[in-house]
């Protein structure tokens, strides 16, 4: 069945463009730009693209009846910092782990193609535990790896599922506190974030990070399909390749656009967009290691996309732990083009 999804997909178009056409159609207004496995781009519109995710989501469903969503959690801690422990929903499994409910709990999930080795991982799992002590839990989905872009699309609702259902359980039974309780992440991982919001009992999660969430395929004008601004207590968005793979309008409470939001310095003949798409992951392990990304408050995202906010520092910073009790807003961040990225103290 996969490969006929794969197959229709391709037969919408004629051609599989490696850059977006300049002045061709706008993706995320009336279709999308779907990458590939091969790091081409091909364009599929509104209600091709609309079909072609009922079908899948229809076939999930009966699929999910009989073989549920592979989902897999590694935490790691300061006594852990760089070997992570797999452990699932059962009291044993926790109690012989080193999670302590007393530390803040800080989840990552990974984006399409990847897993729980990936580089942004490793950065932002050792930004947190360089802070203190904390729980970190690396998500592992393995249907991000599908060949298929639209098929890893469907699996993202019941993916969040299972985190919440990770989440509810830590919560009821070893008491973690959703106050202290983060969830951060990169891409498709940032909608499966929304969804782990979306379905959190007893309380919400203190805040999600999402790291350019993807766009291809998700509309803004359906914000229960996607990650919002709702599905936390807080929600901070860094936007860094907006519309293209990620989304331009605001997603999060705060949104961050580095540089505009479309494009990254030093990203150079970035003609799919993934360099930029996975800056995010970049500037949001320097934030919490550095703190180091000022911003100016711009009166929309249009001003924030045309660096049109002025030159006064906000005094709020991108990626900041204290923003989910003061950040209402889209702001403007510059960047540098090589690591440190943030502009400092400022």
């Amino acid at each position: 069945m996969k490969v006929v999804i794969i197959l229709a997909i391709c037969a919408l178009t004629a051609v599989a463009a490696v850059a977006i056409p300049e002045g061709k159609n706008v993706s995320g207004e009336d279709g999308w730009y779907i990458p590939q496995a091969d790091g081409s781009l091909v364009w599929v519109s509104t209600e091709e693209g609309e079909q072609i995710l009922a079908d899948l989501e229809q076939q999930e469903e009966m699929q999910s009846r009989l073989l549920p969503v592979p989902v897999t959690f590694y935490l790691y801690t300061n006594s852990n910092p760089s070997k992570g422990v797999k452990i699932t929903e059962t009291v044993k499994s926790i109690t012989d782990s080193d999670f302590d409910a007393s530390n803040p709990t800080r989840f990552v999930i990974h984006g399409w193609t990847q897993s729980y080795t990936a580089g942004m991982n490793k950065d932002i799992r050792a930004s947190w535990l360089a802070r203190g002590k904390y729980n970190v839990i690396i998500v592992d989905w393995a249907r991000a790896r599908s060949v298929d872009y639209a098929s890893s699309v469907a699996a993202v609702p019941k993916t969040g599922e299972k985190v919440a259902s990770m989440i509810n359980f830590l919560v009821d039974n070893f008491g973690m506190n959703l106050d202290e309780t983060e969830v951060i992440g990169h891409s498709l991982g940032a909608h499966v974030a929304g969804y782990a919001g979306k379905n959190t009992k007893n309380g919400m999660l203190h805040a999600i990070v999402g790291l350019d969430p993807a766009l291809p395929l998700f509309s803004y004008n359906k914000p229960n399909k996607r990650l919002n601004a709702n599905d936390a207590n807080y929600v901070e968005s860094i936007q860094t390749n907006g519309g293209q793979l990620g989304f331009l309008k605001p997603i999060g409470k705060g949104a961050f656009y580095p540089n505009g939001g479309k494009t990254q310095p030093g990203c150079t003949l970035d003609l799919t967009g993934a360099c930029s798409h996975a800056r995010s992951t970049a500037y949001y392990a320097e934030a919490v290691a550095r703190d180091d990304f000022p911003s100016m408050r711009c009166g929309d995202y249009e001003e924030a996309v045309a660096d049109d906010c002025g030159t006064s520092y906000s005094g709020v910073k991108m990626g900041a732990i204290t923003n989910a009790y003061m950040v209402n807003g889209d702001y403007y961040v510059p960047v540098r083009s090589s690591s440190p990225y943030g502009y400092g103290s400022s």
